[in-house]
């Protein structure tokens, strides 16, 4: 089962992917896709609907991040072991825990903003997992009956605040817009092995990103459990596993986003996003003359 989010940013609708791929309105049967709605056994009751039943959503329709009511952005550092070769960092010996400020949280296809003052604003494709029930102290080997699902996440980072301006990464990491997420919650019955999923990022039509889940360092469950008994993971908390090679920052010389570029990131079985890159100053200018945005 397919599940998204539609409609203006900050007021989203729950929807669900019908088999032929339309999309269908979820709000006469379901608030958001969000808190309660990602339990298991309201998943069963979604997944047992006609989708033939739902009103019909247009194809252009503006997809919101593909949870609602998120607290808790957990992101995983260097958890690929290519990725952590092409930045010279040694293999962790645990997973390498941040957050990302859930305010960074965005539609799939909406617009990445280079924040002000940014020079060095990076991509990173990633397989994000979406907690849907309370979760601590779990076992790995019971981890996957607390996901509701998984998505993309593009863990956009501005490196020089990531690794210049402090002992933790944080403030690299939360800017608005720099977490796009979706297009769907793709919830695990689609996904037969998270083990060996094939993920890339293309910038401006150049492949930068190519890998697999199957470089993983930490595994999903082996994540969630670990993350779990050191906080409290509640229903709609996300966690963003890990990027593979092919950053900006990992290049020689670096090379990072510039106003006008456009990103397409694809995973298997999750979709594809599609953000168009704009620079902080017209932004800004774009909102003041009531200009669209997204």
């Amino acid at each position: 089962m397919k599940l998204f989010r539609h409609g203006p940013s900050g007021d989203e609708k729950p929807g669900l992917v019908d088999a032929s791929g339309g999309l269908r309105d979820l709000s006469g049967i379901v608030r958001d896709i969000a808190g309660p709605a990602l339990a298991p056994d309201s998943l069963a009751r979604l997944r047992a609907l006609d989708p033939e039943t739902l009103p019909k959503l247009p194809p252009d329709v503006r997809l919101g991040p593909c949870v609602g009511g998120t607290r808790n952005v957990v992101a995983i550092g260097l958890n690929f072991a290519d990725h952590a070769a092409e930045t010279g960092s040694p293999i962790p010996a645990e997973p390498i825990i941040f957050n990302k400020a859930p305010s960074s949280l965005c539609g799939p296809n909406d617009t990445v903003i280079i924040p002000k003052g940014s020079h060095s604003t990076d991509w990173e494709v990633e397989l994000a997992v979406v907690i849907g029930r309370r979760a601590s102290y779990v076992h790995a080997n019971e981890a996957l009956s607390y996901v509701a699902g998984a998505c993309i996440c593009n863990d956009v980072s501005e490196r020089e605040w990531q690794m210049n301006r402090g002992p933790t990464w944080t403030k690299g990491k939360s800017a608005p817009t720099f977490g796009p997420l979706g297009p769907w919650l793709v919830t695990l019955d689609e996904i037969p092995d998270l083990k060996n999923l094939a993920m890339s990022l293309d910038v401006n039509g150049e492949r930068r990103q190519t890998g697999s889940t199957a470089t993983m360092i930490f595994d999903v469950p082996q994540l969630v459990a670990y993350t779990s008994h050191f906080m409290l993971l509640e229903p709609g908390d996300v966690i963003t596993t890990g990027t593979p090679p092919g950053v900006g920052l990992g290049m020689k010389p670096p090379r990072y986003l510039k106003a006008g570029d456009e990103m397409v990131l694809r995973i298997d079985r999750l979709g594809e996003q599609r953000q168009k890159v704009i620079a902080f100053d017209d932004w800004t200018a774009k909102v003041s003359a009531g200009e669209p945005t997204d």
